[in-house]
């Protein structure tokens, strides 16, 4: 998952993370924060420019040592747009305002929220910008350089929709890591995760996941019994299937936790799985998050219920919004939420969640999923646009390796 993507699932808390630098700063280097650190083909990457960057990823929980990600960002931003610049593009104010619009949205604030939020934990409103407009600069020039080479065919969108409607029987085997990220470990939490996400050996993820995950599979190795792709949220599953077996995951941020998934194994059966229009779940929320009174109180729940009906009874004379129980369609689930739920069978719980900051713990129960109806699979204009995107993506990640390729890149710090 790409760095936009991983920013986008974790902005909505990353008010919650507004602390000081990631770097702190001593007087000697405030005094040179506009000294180059890395030239771009003679194009220099400033200190200032860095650690600015570097916060604003702190703030957005971006996985990874934020120095690090800041310089790879800022390095791939010079390519881009000096490609733009070479095709003479150049981004109006319009569209940059638009966009900068488009990404606050994201949080339910409007731009002058969102960089009135930044600016308070001394992330100064250029940065952002230069960030916005280098996202939407790219995103027009590979369209415009590519799109003629991404049209989609018919056979295109029937093999797409044999994978998305689960007309192609497709189970996958996986294994999963669920680190608890709270804001004081999240930095730390965050480097492990890329560590992890480097392994390329169903031994060595089994033995992380024994020794780091907080999920049930944690003493299997996270190794999970084979399961229908069509049970996994949408979101998961382009991951899944876009690795080898063997292949870990990038680090994809929850709500106070990171997790990694590892195919170990992918199987095309005769028989389709269905596709779900909707599922239904019920959520005990108890207080004292992961703490052994609230564990033990979680297992006497499992003991005493059978059906989502019984949760009733354990939540009388409770507050109401210690019970939520309804009915979503799969896109609509919370991602962490909808991974749980694909790993149980109707009147299976799961106490591997949290919320509140891991102060809450959640008990998830399946209730039962609502097969789609023949005919409610995804419309062709949305199978173009999903098809179209992957390869432009493609194109996208083509084109930047050539252009770091032909580059000159000194890193004089």
């Amino acid at each position: 998952m790409n760095v936009s993507m991983r920013i986008a699932i974790m902005l909505v808390s990353f008010l919650a993370a507004i602390a000081g630098s990631p770097n702190g700063g001593s007087k000697a280097r405030a005094q040179n924060l506009f000294e180059p650190l890395i030239t771009v083909n003679d194009e220099a990457i400033t200190r200032y420019e860095v650690e600015q960057r570097a916060r604003m990823m702190t703030l957005f929980r971006a996985p990874g040592d934020p120095i690090t990600l800041a310089k790879e960002q800022l390095i791939e931003d010079r390519l881009k747009l000096g490609a733009a610049s070479a095709f003479g593009f150049v981004l109006d104010e319009e569209a940059l305002l638009a966009g900068m619009e488009e990404f606050a949205a994201r949080v339910n604030l409007d731009a002058e929220g969102l960089i009135k939020a930044l600016a308070s934990a001394g992330v100064y409103e250029t940065t952002f910008r230069d960030f916005v407009r280098v996202g939407i600069t790219w995103r027009e020039l590979v369209r415009g350089r590519f799109a003629a080479r991404a049209t989609v065919s018919e056979s295109d969108l029937e093999r797409a929709r044999q994978a998305l409607t689960g007309t192609s029987a497709v189970r996958v085997l996986v294994s999963e890591i669920i680190m608890p990220a709270p804001p004081a470990q999240l930095e730390a939490v965050q480097q492990r995760a890329a560590r992890i996400s480097e392994i390329d050996s169903i031994p060595e993820f089994a033995s992380a996941a024994r020794r780091y995950s907080a999920s049930g599979s944690a003493g299997r190795g996270g190794r999970l019994n084979w399961m229908p792709i069509t049970d996994l949220p949408p979101g998961l599953r382009s991951v899944i299937l876009s690795l080898a077996p063997g292949e870990v995951s990038d680090p994809l941020p929850t709500d106070n936790a990171i997790a990694l998934f590892q195919l170990r194994d992918i199987e095309e059966l005769d028989t389709p799985e269905p596709e779900y229009a909707a599922i239904e779940y019920a959520a005990y929320y108890i207080a004292g998050g992961r703490s052994d009174q609230a564990l033990a109180r979680a297992a006497r729940v499992k003991a005493d219920v059978d059906t989502c009906d019984d949760l009733y009874g354990v939540a009388q004379n409770e507050p109401p919004e210690v019970l939520e129980r309804g009915s979503k369609a799969p896109e609509e689930i919370p991602q962490d939420i909808a991974f749980e739920l694909a790993k149980l069978d109707p009147g299976e719980i799961s106490a591997n969640l949290t919320r509140s900051n891991g102060q809450t713990l959640v008990v998830l129960m399946l209730c039962g999923r609502s097969p789609q109806l023949e005919g409610e699979g995804p419309t062709t204009e949305d199978l173009s646009s999903f098809i179209r995107d992957r390869r432009l993506d493609s194109f996208s990640r083509g084109y930047l390796e050539q252009l770091r390729a032909e580059a000159r890149i000194v890193e004089i710090e």
